[in-house]
């Protein structure tokens, strides 16, 4: 009887309709995936040998309800924390021990700063330690509010031009940086200790001769000296103690011990007469002299001129103005405000000297003070980036991405939320942009895939089936009321 094929013929017919009246519901919904009604002929089980043209179908069914899960337009917004994928991928969700996957981006920070959706769920990714992605374990993204501590400087780097032209200073004497008529150019520079206090570094260029340049620093106002040891004060002290020790009855051995002892102080900056003649009277005691031998030998070497400060770096330049040699210098600074020993070295490979003025054309340092949390940004690889008051950035974490075998296999949750089945296969994670895994864009969601248009005539067209369905079983049952009417 033609009854049964109408009366499945209105049920696929409703089954469609109720497919595409959920896509026109949900033609606003952020990252909803639009479905579509699938239908197979359904025929009874045939026994005998003859098939083909012999059978008729006893109907239609649905086949499957498949999603559509093509790009939707991507529309931008005010808040940060809106993600939209672009391309494959899903956000991966944790709840308890519930994991769900979504194509809906909007997220926002609980009271404890962690990315959550509008449900509660955690978005999850690779967490970050000290500005470092850690791959691997999934985790709840957070994104904390807690102060970027200080980092004390360990490196600077001086990029100028020592002007070509100058002359040794006219000042007569050793460098002082009171006196500007005893260094040629000087830059200062601001230093971060252990606590993130600034202190005040200035670097003086003396030249010594063509294409020589002596460098001295000072921190806080005062003379730092480097490892650099003074040359004429070394020879002169060497000296002084040799004929001080031959003098006092010393041998050839004891001497060369006594030598060898002020060489050794002498690399231990600051470099003064007092320090190398405590040294040339120990080495002296060691030898066997007494110590009234050594107290001569000591005596005379502390007479010796203090070289004043010492210069951190010497410079040596070629005939085409560009750094030879070694450009660099290592500096300890002890400090009274609690903190660390700042150390710090000096780079200067990037000096230049020629004609013309001097100029500064670069000057870093890789110290800072403790930051406040200002701002935050996520790139379209998934990297979350905090950007602090004391003008620093840090990775907070990166957002990770699934993908699967077999979307379609995914069991709808609602509330925009996937569940993984076997199906579907399992997860495939990673960073946003690697492998079959879209970008991300911040600011921004992905709206609903559904064209209005295309479903307001397939909603005409369902409509029409429905009808001409129904109008089959009015006229199954005018025929069987015609064959009543005749008994």
């Amino acid at each position: 009887m033609g009854f049964q094929q109408g009366l499945s013929g209105l049920n696929a017919a409703d089954k469609d309709l109720q497919v595409i009246g959920n896509n026109v519901a949900n033609s606003n919904t952020v990252g909803f995936k639009s479905s579509t009604a699938q239908f197979a002929d359904v025929y009874a089980n045939s026994l005998g040998a003859g098939g083909g043209s012999s059978q008729i179908g006893i109907g239609v069914s649905v086949a499957a309800v498949t999603e559509q899960f093509a790009q939707g337009n991507i529309s931008t917004t005010n808040n940060p924390l809106d993600l939209a994928v672009n391309g494959s991928g899903f956000f991966r969700m944790s709840s308890g021990n519930t994991i769900s996957y979504t194509r809906d981006g909007q997220f926002q920070l609980d009271k404890n700063g962690y990315i959550v959706n509008s449900l509660g769920q955690n978005l999850t990714g690779y967490s970050a330690v000290n500005g470092v992605v850690t791959p691997g374990a999934l985790t709840k993204l957070q994104i904390s509010s807690a102060s970027l501590p200080p980092k004390a400087t360990t490196t600077t780097t001086v990029g100028a031009n020592l002007s070509s032209s100058a002359t040794p200073p006219t000042a007569s004497g050793s460098f002082n940086p009171a006196d500007p008529t005893s260094y040629n150019f000087s830059t200062p520079e601001t230093l971060y200790d252990s606590l993130g206090q600034a202190h005040s570094a200035t670097f003086y260029f003396v030249n010594a001769a063509p294409n020589t340049w002596n460098v001295y620093t000072t921190v806080d106002g005062s003379s730092v000296n480097a490892t650099q040891t003074n040359a004429s004060q070394l020879s002169a002290a060497l000296a002084t103690a040799a004929s001080a020790a031959s003098a006092a009855g010393a041998t050839s051995a004891q001497i060369t011990s006594i030598q060898s002892a002020i060489s050794t102080a002498a690399a231990s900056p600051p470099v003064t007469s007092a320090a190398l003649g405590a040294a040339a009277s120990g080495a002296a005691t060691s030898a066997g002299l007494t110590s009234a031998q050594a107290l001569t030998i000591a005596g005379a070497v502390d007479m010796v001129p203090n070289s004043g400060s010492v210069a951190s770096t010497l410079l040596q330049f070629n005939s085409a103005g560009s750094v030879t040699g070694t450009a660099s210098g290592s500096l300890t600074v002890n400090l009274t405000n609690g903190a660390a020993p700042l150390t710090f070295s000096e780079d200067f490979s990037q000096m230049t000297q020629y004609g013309g003025n001097f100029g500064v054309n670069s000057l870093t340092q890789d110290g800072y003070t403790a930051g406040q949390l200002s701002n935050y940004s996520i790139g379209k690889d998934g990297t979350i980036s905090g950007s602090y008051s004391n003008g620093q950035t840090q990775i907070l974490g990166q957002v990770a991405l699934a993908n699967f075998t077999d979307p379609n296999g995914l069991t709808d949750m609602g509330n925009n939320q996937y569940g993984e089945t076997l199906a579907s296969g399992s997860a495939l994670i990673g960073p946003p942009g690697t492998s079959s895994l879209g970008v991300l864009q911040s600011s921004a969601v992905e709206g609903s895939n559904v064209d209005l248009t295309a479903e307001l005539v397939n909603l005409i067209s369902a409509q029409r089936n429905y009808q001409a369905n129904a109008q089959s079983i009015k006229a199954e049952d005018t025929v069987l009321q015609t064959i009543v009417s005749g008994l």
